[in-house]
């Protein structure tokens, strides 16, 4: 019951309801705190407030006095007035709704000598033309002469209040201990006594008249108890009288003197107990709905729970899963860097290699170079002539040699100092920057709408969506069926589109589809398996949206003819891939001989030539005399016999054997006209102006005739 605590606390005062009354508009406010709102209109003026203008004494000073009613929670909430004298305005507060209301202050002098007295019962005088503002709704009232004595008492909310504020005061004891009660354990409804164990026992045994009351737990005694015999209402314009009728116009109970000479003389009425019980039941009804609202939302605030949890055990794991893939790249680029500072490392010590043996080399022959200049200078300083000319040309030889050995090159370093190693990390720092979340996981299940699936004859319609709260990409969907036969399920559509039809399935089967869905990580869950039955016989009319201009339709689409000398063409609005179908046409009108035909095609046959002249039809044309098979402008097997109003024109596709033959007035017309049909085949005729036929689909196959295995085991539509 906590939650109920809110509806039985004034949007002003924010406490429980103390003599609540109820507003025109529903509402509900404490007789107190209405007195405090009032607001006084300022066409008239109170007498009082005239006296006192003189002192210059607006008449607002004079309404914020009478706002400052000496209001106590412990008493009834009003002092005696006295009189209006002039004082200063009071700060105003506000309630927890936000209503500007006025505490009690301590009374200004003048006040401080009037003698409070005790609370009698009846309001102290409201100034005339003072207006009440609701609180919750913010809809003006203008009181009328019987002030807030006008608002009718909302005795229900008010023992509602009692009561849960009994159920909120301590254990109840027991009633017939003598000296110490013990707590109650159970009351008695029917007494209307708390007992505990000892005294029930003793007092209120279980047999005899005793054992029909009902006891329950004191909880539900102390709510269910009233405090106080029941009060007979009485209406607010005639005091004396007690509330009796109901009057249905104004939604409100009236008095028979209400109905005798006031407003309501004229109103429709009902008995109050009538209405009291059928406004109970409508509330009941009303609490069903909304219990089962309440029931909705609570679930619904479990799984939203459920999900905060969820959310919070996805993120721990997701960030982790992330810290470790960022360690993960962390860990392979210092790898890299170690590879990359050992090819460093390599190249510094060739480097180094190269040059201190340049430096070896150069140091060993300037070691020679200089001893040869030395010697050189040495024997240039010798005296002998013939001594010197001895030695001196192989001395200038190994100068010359010597020299060119200083040639080019030879003074120039080996190796660079500076290292001709650049590192790209341009890319890297560009895909680092560029790191992001992408979509890896697969689609969820996609959800089949079932009040979009249908079937029609043998085509089906199915339609799905996206489960509302997923975010993951989703580039297509694949669509599954079986066979019609409890089989294996074949793809029958992939794409992008979220509903699919497809035509050609076998009558009176029942086909079992799901769709999945598939993105770049893969392929999602399946659907809900969805069952769907084919008609039971192979009913179809001809298509008046495919058919030829000159083509005239009638009898819903089964009695054909044409406006035109030429032939043309028209088109049953069913397709047949499947099974063995047998269908019928009887010659309504034949005039002039012409040559209708009958038979098959595919869907884009032409239609402005007989049936039969291109190579999407497979047909046969039949005059009164006789008939030929033809196909893509052949004619084969002329036949005798042709036909005249009233005959009939019967062609049987049987898909088992791939074969069409044809029947007139039920007798073979010809050998097996055409063989090893396959794929989708429509219905289809061809006629001019001097023919009407009209259709009969959906028949039995002729007697003679004896379908394949595959379809004598029970799959002839």
């Amino acid at each position: 019951m906590d939650e109920m605590e809110e509806e039985l606390k004034c949007p002003v005062c924010g406490s429980f309801f103390r003599e609540p009354i109820i507003l025109p508009c529903s509402h509900n406010i404490c007789l107190a705190c209405a007195r405090n709102i009032l607001v006084q209109t300022p066409e008239a003026e109170s007498p009082q407030s005239s006296r006192a203008s003189g002192s210059g004494v607006s008449d607002y000073d004079y309404l914020e006095l009478d706002k400052m009613s000496l209001y106590s929670e412990t008493d009834s909430g009003y002092g005696s007035y006295g009189g209006f004298v002039s004082a200063p305005t009071t700060p105003c507060q506000k309630s927890p709704n936000g209503v500007r209301v006025f505490p009690p202050t301590v009374p200004p002098p003048p006040l401080a000598q009037h003698h409070l007295l005790p609370h009698t019962g009846v309001l102290p005088p409201v100034p005339r033309n003072s207006c009440l503002t609701c609180p919750q709704c913010h809809r003006s009232l203008t009181l009328d002469d019987r002030g807030l004595r006008g608002f009718p008492k909302n005795r229900v909310l008010e023992g509602v209040v009692d009561r849960y504020q009994q159920s909120k005061a301590a254990a109840l004891k027991c009633q017939l201990c003598e000296k110490s009660p013990r707590e109650a354990t159970v009351m008695c409804e029917q007494c209307d006594v708390f007992y505990c164990d000892p005294c029930r026992l003793r007092c209120h045994p279980p047999r005899g008249p005793l054992a029909k009351h009902r006891l329950v737990p004191p909880a539900q005694g102390r709510i269910s108890r009233r405090t106080s015999p029941r009060k007979i209402s009485t209406c607010t314009e005639h005091e004396l009288e007690n509330l009796s009728m109901y009057c249905v116009q104004c939604k409100t109970p009236v008095c028979y003197q209400c109905l005798e000479d006031g407003k309501h003389s004229t109103h429709e009425v009902k008995a109050l107990g009538a209405m009291w019980k059928l406004h109970k039941g409508q509330l009941s009804q009303a609490l069903n709905v909304l219990s089962d609202r309440a029931t909705e939302a609570k679930e619904f605030l479990v799984q939203l729970r459920n999900m905060v949890q969820h959310i919070q055990e996805n993120g721990v794991e997701f960030e982790a899963c992330l810290v470790a893939q960022c360690d993960a790249l962390i860990e392979a680029l210092n790898r890299r860097k170690a590879q990359l500072l050992s090819r460093v490392t390599k190249e510094h010590e060739h480097k180094l290699l190269v040059v201190r043996d340049q430096i070896s080399h150069c140091t060993v022959k300037l070691r020679q170079t200089t001893g040869l200049m030395e010697y050189c200078l040495e024997v240039i300083k010798e005296n002998d002539p013939s001594g010197f000319l001895q030695i001196s040309d192989a001395l200038i030889r190994r100068v010359h040699m010597t020299e060119n050995q200083w040639g080019k090159g030879s003074l120039t370093p080996r190796m660079s100092s500076d290292f001709d190693l650049t590192l790209d990390s341009g890319p890297l720092l560009q895909t680092i920057q560029q790191l992001d979340f992408v979509q890896m996981k697969v689609p969820a299940a996609p959800i089949l709408q079932m009040e979009e699936c249908c079937t029609q004859t043998n085509s089906a319609t199915l339609s799905w969506k996206q489960p509302p709260l997923s975010t993951i990409a989703v580039d297509g969907y694949i669509l599954e069926l079986d066979d019609g036969n409890g089989g294996q399920f074949r793809e029958v559509y992939v794409g992008t589109e979220m509903i699919c039809t497809v035509d050609g399935l076998r009558f009176n089967s029942t086909y079992k589809s799901r769709v999945k869905a598939f993105n770049s990580s893969g392929v999602g869950q399946y659907s809900k398996t969805l069952v769907m039955q084919t008609s039971e016989i192979a009913w179809f009319t001809f298509d008046s949206v495919s058919a030829h201009p000159d083509i005239i339709l009638s009898n819903d689409n089964l009695t054909v003819t044409c406006n035109s000398y030429d032939d043309r063409v028209i088109m049953g609005n069913t397709g047949f891939s499947r099974g063995v179908h047998y269908w019928e046409m009887t010659i309504d009108r034949y005039d002039n001989h012409p040559d209708p035909a009958f038979g098959i095609a595919r869907a884009d046959v032409l239609k402005d030539v007989m049936l039969g002249k291109d190579d999407k039809a497979w047909a046969m044309y039949v005059d009164n005399n006789r008939s030929w098979f033809m196909h893509n402008n052949s004619h084969t097997n002329r036949t005798d016999g042709g036909i005249s109003k009233g005959a009939t024109v019967g062609v049987l596709l049987d898909f088992s054997r791939g074969i069409l033959l044809f029947l007139i007035n039920d007798e073979q017309q010809g050998p097996v006209a055409f063989n090893t049909l396959e794929g989708m085949y429509y219905p289809a005729i061809s006629l001019n102006r001097n023919v009407q036929v009209t259709l009969h689909s959906g028949l039995p196959v002729p007697d003679f005739y004896t379908p394949g295995e595959s379809e004598a085991a029970g799959s002839v539509c």
